[in-house]
């Protein structure tokens, strides 16, 4: 590792300062490489990777569902998720940090989803519906990466009219080899990754949005990936949130029934029911008990996600960079159920009321298309 610190106080200013301005945590970085020389990688990463202790589905009554349209439930909760929104309880996030790499190798925010219309303008155009509604700003974040910070600002600025937009980005590091020292390029520059969604809670913080919101009575985040238009504001899921965070509740997930899915599921592990991907899985679980997954968004209370001391778990990855093996440590936002008592609920996936429609390749958008374009419509993003 003596000479990892070295190569670290031999990086050009400039980059000094980049890494540093993106939460780049040196003492942690080096902890971190140092692990790479210990054992056999597999088992490194299998003990490094898999949570411990047993691991059980859910518990009855662990996932439920929004209450039938019409019946006096979901007029209740409609009602008080539109009175928060009316007051300036909701922020909304967005995650857009990630590159379209199957779809050509563009900014996923600035694909185009149909006829010209983007992710980017479709999210802008439901803020401006929801300001229409409520009376006021909603405030709308983004969270971006090193790779696509530059053009969303840009085409952000190209927006008039929007009020209560932030920028942000996620956390920044460097790739190692498998020894420990600097991954670097073919132009011998060390190779940057983002972290990972996980990067969200500090990365806000850093920001000031956060602490902002709260400070001016914000009581509610909703978090989404930028490519899942289904995951739109609804104030029945907020009212529904509302009620459970009165019963101590932190976070909501939204979960989807299984249709040979794979992700992120919940199970009851270390004392609570939380997400866990499935690597995180023990081998003597099978991820086929459990017949939902995590959808990764989540409705989450204002203050702790600005306050709790979470405490995450960098996952070791092996990626193919240039032809040549590399390492980086990622960190997943779903790690926060594990820490603050969370709820799920099951939403739909299919027709017009469908809350889960994400888009990773250009053969998923020309399944989806017709359905995205008819949910967009009828929430007020066209």
């Amino acid at each position: 590792m003596a000479a990892l610190a070295d190569e670290l106080k031999s990086l050009p200013p400039a980059l000094v300062s980049q890494l540093k301005e993106a939460g780049f945590d040196e003492e942690a970085f080096l902890a971190l490489a140092a692990t790479l020389n210990e054992g056999d990688p597999v088992t490194r990463r299998r003990t490094r990777n898999v949570v411990g202790g047993k691991v059980a589905p859910p518990p009855p009554g662990s996932v439920v569902k929004l209450p039938t349209e019409g019946s006096p439930e979901h007029a209740r909760m409609r009602a008080r998720g539109q009175a928060a929104m009316q007051n300036g309880e909701l922020a909304s996030c967005t995650m857009a940090g990630g590159m379209a790499t199957r779809m050509g190798g563009i900014v996923k925010a600035l694909a185009e989803v149909w006829d010209g219309h983007t992710f980017l303008e479709l999210r802008l155009n439901e803020k401006r519906s929801i300001d229409e509604r409520t009376g006021r700003s909603i405030p709308l974040w983004f969270m971006t990466s090193e790779a696509t910070h530059d053009a969303i600002v840009h085409a952000l600025e190209a927006v008039a009219g929007h009020e209560q937009l932030g920028v942000f980005m996620q956390n920044l590091s460097m790739r190692l080899t498998k020894d420990g020292s600097l991954f670097r390029g073919s132009d011998g520059v060390p190779s940057l990754y983002a972290t990972g969604h996980g990067d969200l809670v500090d990365a806000l913080r850093r920001s000031g949005l956060l602490h902002r919101f709260v400070a001016a009575g914000g009581k509610w985040v909703w978090i989404t990936n930028i490519d899942n238009l289904g995951a739109s504001v609804d104030p029945v899921v907020l009212g529904h949130f509302i009620e459970a965070a009165e019963k101590g509740a932190a976070v909501q997930c939204e979960v989807c029934r299984k249709e040979g899915d794979k992700g992120g599921i919940p199970v009851f592990a270390e004392g609570r029911v939380q997400v866990l991907e499935e690597f995180r899985l023990p081998p003597d679980f099978d991820p086929k008990s459990v017949d939902v997954f995590n959808t990764n968004t989540f409705l989450v209370r204002a203050e702790p996600l600005a306050t709790t001391p979470f405490h995450w778990t960098y996952f070791e990855v092996e990626k193919t960079v240039e032809g040549r093996p590399a390492v980086q440590f990622e960190r997943l936002l779903q790690e926060i159920t594990a820490q603050l008592l969370s709820i799920y609920v099951e939403v739909p996936r299919d027709g017009v009321a469908s809350r889960f429609l994400p888009v990773k390749d250009f053969d998923e958008l020309a399944r989806r298309r017709t359905t995205i374009e008819v949910v967009a419509k009828d929430r007020g993003m066209v």
